[in-house]
């Protein structure tokens, strides 16, 4: 059995072009050629086109590809387990870039600015889990973060957009409490501090109030959080720190 060059083309997704010039540079000469001189494939040639297709889609270029090829120390058995094991490799890293752009993706539909780290992290040889590994010590350990992972997979475009209106109105009420010099002990910033956990709660996870404290001492310690927060009023991550800590001491003492 033998087919033609155009039928090999449409087989394998390529041009008759890209079959010719594999031909012309050695890499894939037909088998066969019919009585009018025309190129037949048979199973071999088509064998061999499926490993120059791996190749090629692994990043090989066309000279390499002749010598894994040609190699006469390899069987098409080996040739099929070292594409299998670069074929692996490739879907993890490509598992790791989709999970970065997810991150970056919730990151912004949450108005968290990404270290130029962060955002370059996955290229380079840092820890894939390194984000989630913090996530879960920052939000008082896996369950909470398994929470909260679950509930945003399931958000709409809308949701996210209810999320930031909410959180941009909760800012303006927030920076016009500062504006008029109310203290952070005060019962209108700990009602807004108890809205902000309410708000996590809703959206998140279950947050309690010392899980609330904990976040409000990061939203000071840490420089992207209170950069995001800064955003809204200078000083108001330390303020609501404190407003949050004061908050947290009335219900739990």
């Amino acid at each position: 059995m033998s087919y033609s060059v155009g039928q090999v083309a449409g087989f394998a997704g390529v041009t008759v072009r890209t079959l010719h010039h594999y031909d012309a540079i050695g890499l894939l000469a037909p088998s066969e050629r019919s009585h009018a001189g025309h190129r037949r494939y048979g199973d071999a040639d088509l064998d061999r086109l499926q490993q120059i297709l791996f190749y090629r889609e692994l990043g090989f270029p066309l000279d390499e590809v002749a010598v894994l090829l040609d190699d006469p120390e390899a069987d098409p058995r080996a040739h099929l387990r070292r594409q299998h094991d670069l074929l692996t490799a490739r879907i993890e890293r490509l598992t790791k870039m989709a999970a970065a752009v997810e991150h970056a993706m919730e990151a912004r539909e949450m108005g968290i600015n990404l270290t130029p780290e962060e955002k370059f992290e996955v290229f380079g040889d840092k820890d894939p889990e390194q984000y989630a590994d913090e996530a879960e010590a920052r939000w008082g350990g896996t369950e909470q973060y398994a929470e909260s992972q679950r509930r945003v997979a399931r958000y709409t475009k809308e949701d996210w957009q209810r999320i930031q209106d909410q959180t941009a109105d909760w800012g303006e009420r927030y920076g016009t409490l500062m504006a008029a010099g109310e203290p952070p002990t005060g019962e209108a910033a700990m009602a807004l501090a108890e809205e902000h956990r309410q708000h996590i709660c809703t959206w998140y996870y279950e947050c309690s109030h010392e899980q609330h404290r904990r976040l409000g001492e990061m939203y000071v310690a840490d420089e992207r959080f209170k950069a995001f927060y800064e955003s809204m009023r200078p000083g108001l991550a330390e303020h609501l720190r404190d407003a949050i800590t004061a908050n947290a001491a009335r219900h739990t003492s």
